[in-house]
């Protein structure tokens, strides 16, 4: 059984003071997508391209906002993602993972935690929120006002969160999954620019195929009594997945043609005139370890173009502002990064 911690979360019950052997090599980073990937594919059926995607989320310390329809199997993804984190560090009272359904009565106080005075000792103390996790699912993001909303931006984009005028840091894992649907907009509030930065990748989820979803229905009862089938599969621990993310970004070669590629892309956005908001430095940024966290799940300890063209969806389309008229933006974004690859691929074929 799982223990309770302080600020009434479950403290994952698949914990270990034993530290794992560190993990310096691509092999050792590489066997650490591999358990994920098995273990999220047994949980979740038909979505292995989006289990691909958030595992690179991860390894880019990156987070994902998904927009989806209900039912599609983000809470399940979400919990399975946390199941597959073994806790080596559990008095630190960080929980595996935690839920937050956003509504438009909930407070900051309601994800940062807040400040309760204690009148038994006289004192007052500090109740951390839901962020304080290592897996934090954010269930429909814009069903909030935007004061809650950025309650989560100084979270997400320093790791830390203030309350009471007291910085409190997160923890390094710190991961969030965010949802909104896009199918009914009455009563959102839909997510700044200022907050869609945040988030790595946006990832529109289809429906699964139709082996996949039969496969669902026949094992339902199989996957409701098994207590984890994927338990043959070794969970990671917390540092391993720091580990690798220090691999990711020392041992995976990011060519000087691949940087000036982005930066040609990023030109190229500012000055098309159907783009009133082209893409910033900051997301040439969060794209380079995203790209090496691409090039490690091919088992490769080099970018390439391909890495370039797959992400280039996830990565830019949220970030660009169209002009009226300026069409759909995943064709646009399409239209616009195939010059500078194209210029790429010719370089590096010299």
């Amino acid at each position: 059984m799982g223990r309770e911690t302080d600020h009434g979360g479950i403290q994952s019950e698949h914990i270990t003071y034993t530290p794992a052997p560190r993990i310096e090599t691509l092999d050792g980073a590489y066997g650490v997508v591999q358990r994920m990937r098995g273990r999220l594919a047994r949980a979740v059926r038909g979505r292995d391209d989006v289990i691909d995607t958030i595992i690179i989320a991860m390894l880019a310390d990156g987070h994902v906002l998904l927009e989806d329809f209900p039912g599609s199997g983000k809470t399940t993804l979400a919990k399975a993602l946390g199941d597959c984190i073994i806790d080596d560090r559990p008095d630190d009272d960080i929980v595996a993972i935690r839920r937050i359904q956003f509504t438009p009565d909930l407070l900051p106080s309601d994800v940062t935690g807040t400040t309760i005075f204690d009148p038994n000792t006289n004192k007052f103390f500090f109740r951390p929120g839901p962020v304080f996790a290592h897996v934090v699912l954010a269930d429909e993001i814009n069903r909030t006002s935007p004061k809650v909303q950025s309650a989560l931006l100084e979270a997400m984009g320093e790791k830390q969160v203030t309350v009471d005028n007291r910085t409190r840091k997160l923890d390094p894992l710190f991961f969030v999954i965010a949802t909104q649907n896009p199918l009914d907009f009455s009563g959102t509030f839909p997510l700044p620019s200022a907050q869609l930065d945040r988030f790595l990748f946006k990832i529109k989820m289809k429906h699964i195929p139709r082996d996949a979803e039969l496969e669902v229905l026949a094992s339902i009862r199989a996957r409701r009594h098994a207590g984890g089938a994927e338990d043959d599969i070794p969970r990671i621990t917390r540092t391993e997945i720091l580990d690798a993310r220090e691999v990711v970004e020392s041992q995976i070669h990011m060519a000087p043609e691949i940087r000036e590629c982005l930066v040609d892309i990023a030109e190229t956005t500012r000055r098309d005139p159907r783009v009133l908001q082209g893409l910033s430095t900051r997301a040439l940024v969060l794209m380079i370890p995203a790209l090496q966290a691409r090039a490690l799940t091919r088992r490769r300890n080099y970018v390439t173009d391909e890495d370039v063209r797959a992400l280039a969806h996830f990565i830019f389309c949220h970030r660009l502002e169209l002009a009226p008229g300026a069409g759909e933006v995943y064709a646009l974004t399409d239209e616009l990064v195939a010059g500078p690859l194209e210029k790429l691929v010719r370089r590096v074929a010299r």
